[in-house]
């Protein structure tokens, strides 16, 4: 709860729809899904659905009409184009910062002391219907509408904020057992920093901490998140919905028009900036703040300073790059998304394979038989087969050690190279050289040492990287 999963939904959408205050909308599971026109349902545990006109900002009512406990949820339809092969839910927090829920929090998980910093969230990407699942052990409070969702995403985003630390073991623990149980592993699921501008105060710069603290996390959570991401949601959200108009970016040119000394006092603290004179009426620095906070005022300042005639749209995209947004969009879309696809491309070849034994005419059968032995033998199925084990091995169905498990879900789940093989810099030979390495421990570990199981999936993991050397050469 309050780790900034609607902010971060808003952004996801393009639209500032979700509201980011507590109220009766963010305790219960939220849909968005495109439409051809903007609606809002309560859809009621009985099947009855009743509408409600978005509020004045555009935004889904604070009150929604029913009591909570007939809601099973609110579907949302939208006109925005990023929702017209995605849907996303959002749902309520996994944890509550409330002290007597934190408290149960650690009863739950095992742990002794009557501390736990664990505050998080969860929003969930995915594109088709949903199943049931367990609820988490950590949070009493949670509902198993929420749990359904979370089972059934094809991609499932934990938010969280600096509250999860990298040496807070003990709330990692429970935050690792609780993904378990709610059926997420590194195949499905991503973690985010929602608020990585809160690590450094005022307006300082908080990529040189967020970077390394996400890399600890997600070497922490390895067994649980495929990568932690950093992300500042506020300027996401304001950058993706296109809140900023031209006279913000002209009351931010009147600041970076300031001497540097005052304007350094004036972005020392939010009380200085709302309170010290300045250019910029009150109600337009207070505005400021609801879009950018000191961070991103900062930030805008900075870059008007080095350019005045930067225009007010090239100013979004440079604060978009600098939420991180643009790395997490491109993990939802290109990695999550090809995985739900490729969900339903074996799910598809597994029919056709059916199909053929049950077809009486022996030409129809051959000709099914060879077109689906074609497609197996292309090298593009076997990501299905590396996808397929990699799951069995983070679900624990088949164990693997620690770093091998790693890097079969690094090959599993993207089609980076560098990233894959963790050589961000390298060039082609020495990336294919280091993939025909890895291929080569893979086939050893395969025929030494290891269980039938393993040695299966071992020698999946082995073509996949005898496929990537290949790609990497072209």
């Amino acid at each position: 709860m309050k780790a900034g999963k609607s902010t971060l939904v808003n952004a996801l959408i393009g639209r500032r729809v979700a509201p980011t205050a507590v109220g009766e909308c963010t305790r219960v599971v939220t849909r968005f899904r495109y439409g051809p026109a903007d609606r809002v349902d309560v859809v009621c545990r009985d099947g009855e659905r009743r509408s409600l006109p978005l509020d004045d900002d555009g935004m889904i009512p604070q009150r929604l009409g029913v009591p909570l406990s007939r809601v099973a949820y609110v579907d949302v339809t939208l006109t925005s184009e990023k929702l017209r092969d995605l849907t996303v839910v959002d749902t309520p927090g996994l944890a509550s910062t409330d002290a007597m829920v934190s408290a149960r929090a650690e009863e739950a998980a095992g742990m002794s002391t009557a501390r736990a910093d664990q505050a998080a969230g969860m929003s969930t990407a995915r594109a088709e219907q949903a199943v049931g699942v367990s609820t988490a052990p950590f949070d009493a409070d949670i509902d198993a509408d929420s749990a359904s969702e979370v089972a059934a995403a094809e991609a499932v985003v934990y938010v969280f904020t600096q509250a999860v630390r990298a040496d807070d073991v003990r709330a990692l623990d429970a935050f690792r057992d609780a993904s378990a149980r709610l059926a997420s592993s590194p195949i499905n699921a991503l973690g985010v920093f929602g608020k990585a501008d809160t690590l450094v105060g005022g307006a300082g710069d908080p990529w040189p901490v967020a970077g390394p603290l996400a890399a600890q996390q997600a070497e922490l959570l390895a067994r649980t998140v495929s990568d932690v991401v950093p992300v500042i949601g506020l300027l996401a959200e304001t950058g993706e919905a296109g809140r900023l108009t031209a006279a913000d970016g002209a009351a931010l040119r009147g600041l970076a028009a300031l001497p540097a000394g005052e304007l350094r006092l004036l972005l020392a603290s939010v009380d200085l900036f709302r309170t010290r004179p300045a250019p910029v009426p009150a109600e337009r620095r207070e505005r400021l703040l609801g879009l950018l906070d000191l961070y991103g005022i900062g930030f805008a300042v900075a870059q008007l300073s080095a350019d005045p005639r930067l225009g007010t749209g090239e100013l979004v995209r440079r604060l978009v790059a600098a939420s991180g947004f643009p790395r997490l969009r491109e993990t939802l879309e290109q990695a999550f998304r090809w995985r739900a696809d490729a969900i339903k491309a074996g799910w598809a070849l597994g029919r056709l394979e059916r199909m053929a034994g049950h077809t009486r005419d022996e030409h129809d059968r051959d000709t099914l038989r060879d077109a689906v032995e074609g497609l197996l033998r292309d090298p593009a199925y076997h990501r299905l087969r590396l996808l397929d084990a990699a799951q069995r091995v983070a679900t624990g169905a088949v164990p693997l050690p620690a770093d091998w498990e790693a890097e079969l879900t690094r090959l599993a789940t993207s089609d980076d190279p560098r990233w894959i093989l963790r050589l961000p810099d390298a060039g082609a030979d020495e990336l294919a050289a280091a993939a025909r390495a890895a291929a080569n421990r893979w086939r050893v570990y395969a025929v030494a040492g290891a269980g039938p199981a393993q040695s299966r999936v071992a020698q999946v993991a082995h073509r996949g990287f005898h496929i990537l050397a290949q790609q990497v050469r072209r």
